[in-house]
């Protein structure tokens, strides 16, 4: 299963990773609010195909993708 690591400090809650996810991944946690917005989780890992582009188009480089050994 994919290791998909958020650095919520950097993180500024633009939801494009959410947006873009094509297996829906990753969402907004609309049960916190941290620094004027819902963080980003992680709610399906297994369903992860490692395309990265939640990686890839994070602007502030929040995310960091990984296959787990």
């Amino acid at each position: 299963m994919p290791q998909i690591e958020i650095k919520e400090e950097w993180c500024k809650g633009c939801y494009i990773c959410v947006e873009l996810c094509p297996r829906e991944v990753l969402e907004r946690d609309e049960t916190a609010f941290v620094r004027g917005f819902h963080p980003v989780v992680v709610v399906r890992p297994e369903d992860c195909t490692l395309c990265r582009l939640c990686e890839l188009l994070c602007p502030d480089l929040a995310i960091a993708v990984s296959e787990e050994d």
